[in-house]
């Protein structure tokens, strides 16, 4: 027995000792990297996509319901791949465990490309945007000014995720509290509004008053809107490894989030609609400021100030999880192995936040961001149903694999359907975005036989790595970090049942 007691301390000791991304989220930062990812700009700026293409009021409510609950069908799926491939990484890891190699490649490849550069700067944009709009009242800001705060903002973030895990997670707690209470307050004033007898337009037989003519495509491509502001109920897959307890935690902070998200955002529409029109909100570029200039009166400036902050705290956010997806990239060797390194004392994975940062500030020089996000988000959502077929993929292959939590076979079965059916809407709408999007993903096929397969490659090559390796590792002061073996225990050991 005291050998056992003193072994545990010696374990202890060692684990706190050992240079490795530090667990440092607990239930509380992990709901709040869910929920912050997921309410970005969109809410407060653009839901009025959603009521285009459902044509009435009524049908936009349900579409935005029924969003939320296709939204949790996939986060259970991805709550059980989590717990049973407890690796950082999200959609790459499994589909590079499950599929392979080439196949998880291709979804970093993207990812790393455009993804989350793209994002980060549209993201940074609307921030810095929404900063300078009070000094730019009839005008819109000057082009470099716009593009000089979003990479001071998007510089001070990477800061300060390469200074701590602990204030990275507490900004995203601070901003994320900040942003539900800017909803809370829409939410509020619109009940007020009901309450007063202003609900015309939630009426049913105002709300089913169609606008255009409805159509199953039409509906389809409403739910693909709702399904893009949805947007980010996985990033916690992407920091498994940094979770206090993954497999009670990751699962709890996923069945807690989105059914509060899903909550806010049908209550934001119906207070939107008490005090506007479908008209008057089909006209309007940034629905939250005519809401808040129709309704709060000198305290509008809320609105503008609120949709800055949403974006400050999704910033820091995406630079967060996106890093953790290079971190794992090259730990698996789809990526200079530069980049699975960490701080020797602040244990973050800074040439990983690093790219992230380079990559983002190159997509914010080049300037044709709108355009890249449309590709962005079929890629995303592509890589969703490919994840959760792969659910169903290891479930026949590897009946024998341990499970800490199991879904009924329905759930991936049911998600899956209305993946395809959606994704087949798509490439009927829209081809050349869709085929765009492929070609941006196809082009990794090259790259990945030439720098992942190849291993003969000329010595010189590999002495170039050598020395960039060498000159990162001494300007970041970093180094690999010390695998807990006991995280990936169960995987390995039902590999070997299996």
């Amino acid at each position: 027995m005291e050998d056992k007691e003193k072994r545990r301390k010696d374990e202890g000791s060692s684990t706190s000792d050992r240079v490795t991304l530090k667990k440092e989220i607990g239930l509380l930062s992990a709901c709040a990297i869910i929920i912050g990812n997921i309410i970005g700009s969109g809410i407060f700026i653009s839901p009025k996509g959603v009521l285009i293409h459902a044509g009435s009021v009524g049908l936009s409510l349900i579409v935005w319901v029924c969003g939320g609950g296709i939204c949790a069908l996939g986060a259970m799926c991805y709550a059980e791949l989590g717990v049973t491939i407890p690796k950082s990484g999200g959609d790459y890891s499994y589909v590079t465990e499950i599929f392979g190699g080439l196949a998880g490649f291709l979804l970093l490849w993207s990812a790393v490309l455009i993804m989350y550069p793209t994002t980060l700067a549209v993201i940074a944009l609307t921030f810095s945007n929404y900063v300078l709009q009070p000094a730019f009242q009839n005008c819109v800001p000057p082009y470099i000014a716009t593009r000089l705060l979003s990479t001071i903002c998007v510089f001070f973030l990477t800061f300060v995720n390469c200074y701590s895990v602990r204030w990275a997670t507490r900004i995203q707690n601070i901003f994320t509290v900040g942003k539900l209470l800017a909803l809370v307050l829409i939410i509020i004033v619109g009940l007020v509004q009901i309450a007063r007898g202003h609900y015309d337009a939630l009426q049913p037989n105002k709300a089913f008053k169609f606008i255009l003519e409805p159509s199953v495509g039409q509906v389809a491509l409403a739910f693909l809107q709702a399904s893009f502001a949805y947007s980010g109920w996985n990033f916690l897959n992407y920091v498994t490894e940094e979770v206090v307890e993954p497999r009670k935690n990751l699962p709890r902070a996923i069945y807690i989030s989105i059914p509060l998200v899903t909550l806010v955002y049908a209550m934001t529409n119906i207070a939107y609609f008490s005090s506007m029109t479908p008209e008057e909100l089909l006209n309007s570029n940034a629905v939250a400021v005519t809401f808040g200039e129709k309704l709060l009166g000198m305290f509008s400036w809320v609105m503008p100030i609120s949709v800055a902050l949403s974006t400050f705290g999704g910033i820091n956010g995406y630079l967060f999880t996106s890093s953790r997806l290079c971190f794992s990239g090259a730990r698996e060797g789809h990526l200079p192995y530069l980049l699975a390194m960490i701080h020797l004392k602040n244990c973050t994975p800074i040439p990983a936040l690093l790219l992230c940062c380079i990559a983002t500030i190159i997509i914010l020089c080049i300037g044709e961001t709108h355009n890249l996000i449309n590709y962005v988000s079929f890629i995303n959502y592509l890589s969703y149903g490919v994840t959760i077929a792969g659910l169903l993929y290891l479930r026949k292959k590897r009946p024998n694999l341990f499970r800490p939590i199991k879904v009924n076979l329905l759930v991936p079965i049911s998600y899956m359907i209305f993946w395809v059916v959606l994704l087949g809407f798509s490439l009927y709408s829209e081809p050349v975005v869709c085929g765009l999007g492929m070609v941006i993903m196809l082009t990794g096929v090259p790259v990945y036989f030439v720098g992942v397969q190849w291993k003969e490659k000329p010595k010189w090559i590999y002495r170039l790595l050598e020395k960039v390796t060498y000159m990162g590792q001494k300007v970041c002061y970093v180094v690999f970090p010390q695998e807990d073996p006991s995280e990936t225990e169960p995987l390995t050991a039902s590999k070997a049942t299996d």
